[in-house]
């Protein structure tokens, strides 16, 4: 078997790694826009040589491999910074800046952190401060307000004096570049590990998926810490394509950059459609660079899909993936396929396949129900720190997700629940997503969470937690007639419960564990 030694040089040649990506658009589209952050325009050239100063100066100061936490809202100095990390061969570890004080510090500190990269306006809140100095970390600052920071250095001081040329870093293609922990739904969070490979392997999948070119100009209203946000930001730089920033959303500068801008593709949560379409700009906006609406993390109704293509973009497409299977895993086009219901899935990418498994391993034939797993170079390497929980995942050679579904006669994926919120009533499984889907089709409906609550004669009762619309009142009465027109006798809810709002992660996950919990004694015989 033939067999070449694998030099310093042959390996530089073969390698995967995030960090030349942003070097290599900058040959190609060197004075082209790579990012839009309000006032701050750059250029790939401009990131490019930004990027390699902050790598130059985390390889003056921290040891190659080091692990760099994050703790930034989305802007131009998080993105460079990303890159400047990739680059110098450090392993880059976002942190939710809305988690609790308690979570941060048990994510930072479990990922055995060299270096925190924090922005200033967060590091002054006090809850964060008391943090920083149990840490003792070496900090940068990023969006600092004065060109000196009591704090540590600033990404202005980090990058002075630099150069801006590509590292000589060896980086192995299936080496970490990021640990990138879960949103913690139903427990502590754990560390996702990607390597270049599998985040690339992701990226390149989603350029021909979604037909990004340099022409391109994507959002980035997700937060950046979010894998799902990352995965837009990487294929962009792949492409050569514009990022344009938002730090938080808000439908009116949504409005305003998508028409400033002439952005071509949004990626964004139902949500987030329903509150641009909402806004009085909508109606006389300019919508027409859009080529295209992303959504993701939840199913979309009908009727806005409807509203979507007929007043923004005709392809409106739907994305999923998990922080463990780099995104974008399937992709589907509900204004191709009307007879088919908002939770389907639609097909794989090319980076991975995708089947339907049940208990013991066996892949199962269109048509039958079982687990979503997918297999492909996308994969993590596993959680950091948790060989039981990596194993588990990786059970009989394919990734499990967790969720179930069944493949359709046209090849299409349809996705009925979570395995942990398919709720067993009366003997019935009822998969909670086909009623939350039923409610949201009622108009006065904003967002809604299905869950099992114990009873004492069905096992588990159907509870509906109902968030309505402002000026949009609704009733039990009214909203269980609905329901019976639309599901069978056994799927109609209970009970109904009106809120004001529902619990999420900050990236748009819904928190049913709560809800679980707030509600767990509603059938109590007592």
């Amino acid at each position: 078997m033939f067999q070449m030694p694998v030099s310093r040089e042959i390996s530089r040649i073969r390698r995967i790694a995030l960090g030349d990506l942003v070097y290599r658009a900058a040959i190609r589209f060197g004075d082209r826009p790579a990012v839009v952050d309000r006032d701050i325009r750059m250029t790939y050239s401009e990131v490019d040589g930004a990027s390699s100063q902050i790598a130059h100066y985390l390889l003056e100061t921290l040891p190659q491999g080091a692990h760099v936490a994050m703790l930034c809202a989305n802007s131009a100095e998080m993105l460079v910074t990303i890159n400047g990390i990739h680059k110098a061969g450090c392993v880059w570890v976002p942190v939710n800046i809305m988690l609790a004080k308690t979570q941060i510090e048990h994510i930072i500190r479990h990922a055995e952190a060299s270096c925190l990269v924090i922005d200033e306006d967060i590091a002054q809140q006090p809850d964060f401060a008391a943090l920083l100095a149990e840490l003792k970390l070496p900090l940068i600052v990023t969006y600092a307000t004065g060109v000196n920071s009591a704090l540590g250095k600033t990404f202005a001081q980090a990058r002075e004096g630099q150069p801006q040329t590509l590292p000589e870093v060896e980086i192995d293609s299936d080496q970490p570049a990021l640990i990138m922990y879960t949103s913690g739904t139903t427990g502590k969070p754990k560390g996702v590990v990607h390597s270049h490979a599998s985040a690339q392997h992701g990226g390149v999948a989603n350029i021909g998926s979604l037909g990004i070119t340099e022409k391109d100009a994507l959002t980035c209203m997700l937060p950046l810490f979010h894998i799902g946000q990352h995965c837009v930001t990487l294929s962009a730089a792949i492409a050569g394509a514009c990022i344009v920033m938002f730090r938080g959303f808000r439908a009116d500068e949504v409005i305003d950059g998508i028409g400033r801008e002439k952005i071509t593709v949004t990626v964004g949560l139902p949500l987030m459609y329903a509150g641009i379409l909402a806004d009085p700009r909508a109606e006389t906006a300019d919508f027409s660079s859009l080529r295209m609406c992303v959504y993701a993390m939840a199913p979309m109704p009908a009727p806005l899909v409807g509203k979507i293509a007929a007043r923004m973009s005709r392809n409106v497409v739907l994305v999923t993936g998990q922080t463990e299977i780099y995104p974008i895993t399937m992709i589907f086009r509900p204004v191709e396929h009307p007879g088919r219901e908002a939770n389907y899935w639609g097909v794989s990418t090319g980076a991975c396949e995708t089947a339907i498994m049940d208990n013991e391993g066996n892949l199962l034939p269109r048509g039958w129900v079982g687990e979503i797993v997918h297999r492909g170079a996308n994969t993590m390497l596993g959680y950091y720190k948790d060989e039981a929980a990596t194993a588990a995942a990786q059970q009989f050679g394919w990734h499990h997700t967790g969720d179930l579904g069944m493949i359709d006669d046209g090849d299409q994926l349809l996705f009925l629940d979570r395995k942990k919120d398919m709720i067993k009533t009366g003997g019935e499984n009822v998969a909670s997503i086909k009623i939350e889907s039923a409610i949201l089709a009622h108009p006065a409906v904003a967002a809604v969470a299905v869950i099992g609550v114990p009873h004492p004669h069905w096992t588990e009762a159907i509870c509906a937690v109902i968030v309505l619309k402002a000026g949009a009142p609704c009733t039990q009465a009214e909203m269980a007639a609905h329901c019976k027109t639309l599901l069978s006798g056994f799927e109609v809810p209970k009970v109904f419960k009106f809120v004001e709002d529902l619990p999420m992660t900050a990236t748009g996950k819904m928190q049913k564990q709560i809800l679980r919990k707030q509600f767990s004694n509603l059938f109590n015989e007592a």
